[in-house]
């Protein structure tokens, strides 16, 4: 079975785009991938996975990285 998934982002497009895209390079699993598109003042990134575990751990590590993201842009 394959799950997809899309992450959109409206706020701090710029930003949230320069940060996550050196995060894709990093990542190396067989079983998810994703890309990361910037148009219109937004960043989607859409989320393949060949199980759910698989979709898990992506969004984790994506949502884990929004996440510094928010607290380094309220410093």
């Amino acid at each position: 079975m394959e799950y997809l998934a899309q992450i959109k982002i409206r706020s701090d497009a710029d930003l949230v785009y320069k940060t996550l895209l050196p995060d894709k390079k990093d990542l190396k699993a067989d079983r998810s991938s994703y890309t990361i598109k910037k148009s219109d003042g937004e960043v989607l990134i859409d989320i393949k996975a060949a199980d759910a575990v698989a979709l898990r751990a992506a969004i984790n590590a994506i949502t884990k990285s929004l996440d510094v993201i928010e607290k380094i842009s309220r410093i």
